[in-house]
């Protein structure tokens, strides 16, 4: 088997946003040999096979990149490009008169593929807005379990250590969500923004910024943030972990009631750590389907 299928097996998968998928435990290759998806247990829901394309190995994770996600750079540099081919063709003929003809023939085929990305646009759009509403409910029911552990938490039904757990792990998937949700606003307001008027051609600085902020800033930004937020859970679950076997090995001696507070002061210390706070803008190096 091959380096770059072995970088695959065993490892955790996790989407962009850092939300728990499941586990590698296979590949689907073709007739060639070449990676075609990779098989990953999702518990009580079965294997799923996620396509290469949308997978990055980052560390100890593979990481899930969304369809729509992918879809949307996809047409968001399609779209800049056949802008920018417009505008420099209306500035072409606004400083020689003479190629008008020439450039009205190159114009209308521009024009066409506008119109045909045009519709792209509205296909998209409408699936990000159906992902808003996927991710609005979604957060309902998280918010639900966190309200209904605060509630057997005050009648006495729970401890003070598994209601703060239940907090630790109820804030954090609202949060990927909240995160997500973000992005997708983001890249709506990115191709309702698109229009002639708001393109600037290659002779301008702008255009070096306009490129940055569709092709990097939110795959990099976003995803860098993400995965460097994943490695930092890891570690703050595998610190909580040994905190709470030391607590029960204390408890199993015949600990007092300092034993119990100090369980809880140790949750409580966990609870107000950092999440992290630097967001480094390195290059992806693995994003398959991105340049697709």
């Amino acid at each position: 088997m091959s380096e770059l299928k072995l970088e695959f097996v065993s490892k955790k998968v996790k989407d962009m946003y850092g939300t728990f998928i499941g586990k590698v435990v296979g590949i689907i290759t073709d007739i060639e040999g070449s990676i075609e998806s990779v098989s990953v247990d999702c518990g009580s829901s079965g294997i799923k096979n996620l396509p290469y394309e949308q997978l990055l190995v980052q560390g100890d994770y593979v990481i899930f990149i969304p369809r729509w996600r992918l879809d949307a750079q996809k047409l968001l540099r399609e779209k800049s490009l056949t802008l920018k081919r417009i505008k420099a063709l209306q500035e072409i003929v606004a400083d020689n008169d003479n190629m008008k003809d020439d450039a009205e023939l190159v114009y209308l085929k521009y024009e066409k593929r506008l119109d045909d990305l045009g519709e792209n646009t509205k296909e998209i759009i409408e699936r990000l807005h159906q992902r808003i509403s996927e991710i609005d409910m979604e957060s309902k029911r998280i918010k639900a379990v966190l309200f209904d552990a605060k509630l057997q938490y005050k009648s006495n039904e729970i401890t003070e250590d598994i209601y703060q757990q239940i907090t630790i792990h109820t804030n954090e998937l609202i949060e990927h969500v909240n995160l997500e949700k973000t992005e997708i606003n983001n890249i709506i307001n990115k191709l309702t923004q698109q229009t002639v008027d708001n393109t600037a051609t290659s002779n301008n600085n702008e255009i070096k910024n306009d490129q940055l902020n569709v092709q990097n800033e939110d795959k990099e930004e976003v995803l860098d943030y993400n995965i460097q937020k994943l490695t930092q859970e890891s570690e703050q679950d595998t610190n909580y972990n040994q905190g709470i076997q030391q607590d029960q090995e204390q408890q199993e001696v015949g600990s007092n009631a300092e034993g119990a507070e100090s369980s809880t002061n140790e949750v409580t210390n966990y609870v107000e750590a950092p999440l992290g706070n630097n967001i480094e803008n390195n290059e992806s190096t693995h994003i398959m389907a991105t340049n697709n």
